[in-house]
């Protein structure tokens, strides 16, 4: 169907996103997933490849199929870059055209739609550079999909939590099906 890069950050929330890209797969996409080097902490690679059966991104000079760049070929291939969970970090990066690893270089790289899930303390989420970047992406047309509320794994209770798995999967559809019809 569509070809989908999965872009995993460094939250606890990274373990919703094997769920993401098993359903992703099971619904006919070609997910390519790619994790920041903070995101190898909470998931491991083995685990999104067999869930996605592709080979998973999570360093920018491991790439040694061909002449083209892989991050390159994943920004021109994709149909959707969906990065979820999206760490403040990663949002800040964004925004300010920093390419500092393979998910923010495809980030840079890629001309289809993009879709955020962020997942963050409350706290961080909130705080004015962190809304203030996300200003600028919606700016420049990225969506995004509002974090939840509910507990949260620093223990505080409030916004922060990546939406349900459900919901981004549906918006992914959206976006999708809009995408084809342009």
């Amino acid at each position: 169907m569509s070809n989908i890069v999965l872009g995993i950050t460094g939250s606890i929330a990274a373990y919703k996103a094997a769920d993401l890209a098993s359903q992703l797969t099971k619904a006919g996409h070609q997910v390519t997933c790619v994790l920041t080097k903070e995101a190898l902490e909470f998931v491991t690679p083995l685990t999104l490849a067999t869930l996605s059966r592709r080979p998973v991104i999570s360093d920018l000079f491991a790439e040694k199929e061909g002449w083209q760049p892989g991050h390159i070929q994943l920004a021109d291939e994709a149909d959707l870059l969906l990065i979820a969970p999206a760490t403040a970090n990663v949002l800040a990066a964004m925004a300010h055209g920093s390419a500092q690893d393979a998910l923010t270089a495809i980030a840079l790289a890629t001309r289809a739609p993009v879709l955020i899930a962020p997942a963050m303390n409350g706290k961080m989420w909130l705080h004015p550079a962190t809304q203030r970047n996300v200003e600028t992406l919606r700016g420049w047309g990225v969506q995004f999909i509002e974090p939840a509320e509910g507990l949260l794994a620093c223990g505080y209770e409030g916004i922060g939590r990546l939406a349900p798995v459900e919901d981004i999967l549906h918006r992914a559809g959206t976006v999708l099906s809009t995408q084809k019809i342009v």
